[in-house]
């Protein structure tokens, strides 16, 4: 599922946030796995920062990418590379946002020492606004929907929270158990970073 806000001043450029839609389902006719944090929060943020840019328009257009397939094996995003609506190229930065339920310890960026110059910015911004109580930094891993526009030469960042109960690929990632700590400044800090981007 794919929105953008055309950008004002520079409309073929584009940042991109994304996220992942899908969970693991069932396991027979009783095990459910709801997939509250992972990843219908990340989802969530990803709808919340689309309403706000619908009202706030940037120098550059603001994509949104909500992929299925991710739990099978980033499918959706690798689909999508192979066969993307405008020219990768075109993209200056993606964030991806996945697992967004608790950010109690702030959050970690995948890829963060892959591209240090945007994350020591990113730190800079953090420390500035005083969002989150920590931004951690991670190298490159291949797991989840940025990996396949990474390995595309899209810099790219992964973001994932880090706090709550740690409920991940099981039947207690339930909505009553993502607290959603934090999480509004995950959001305010993610509207710097793309302030600053362009």
């Amino acid at each position: 599922v794919i929105g953008y806000v055309p950008g004002t001043e520079r409309p073929d450029s584009f940042i991109v946030l994304t996220a992942h839609y899908d969970h693991l389902g069932k396991m027979g006719s009783r095990a459910m796995f709801p997939g509250a944090s992972d990843n219908a929060s990340g989802t969530a943020l990803l709808l919340n920062m689309a309403r706000y840019y619908a009202v706030h328009p940037q120098k550059y257009s603001i994509a949104f990418i909500a992929f299925s397939g991710e739990e099978a094996g980033l499918l959706g995003s690798q689909y999508y590379t192979g066969h993307p609506v405008f020219p990768l190229e075109q993209i200056r930065f993606l964030v991806n946002l996945d697992i967004m339920g608790d950010a109690t310890d702030g959050i970690t960026v995948v890829n963060g020492s892959v591209h240090q110059e945007q994350f020591d910015l990113l730190s800079r911004l953090n420390g500035d606004g005083h969002f989150l109580p920590a931004v951690k930094i991670r190298g490159k891993a291949a797991n989840s929907d940025h990996y396949p526009f990474s390995e595309k030469g899209v810099p790219a960042f992964f973001w994932y929270s880090n706090g709550g109960k740690g409920y991940y690929h099981d039947i207690w990632d339930k909505a009553e158990n993502v607290s959603l700590r934090n999480i509004t400044g995950v959001g305010s800090l993610l509207k710097e970073f793309i302030t600053a981007l362009q």
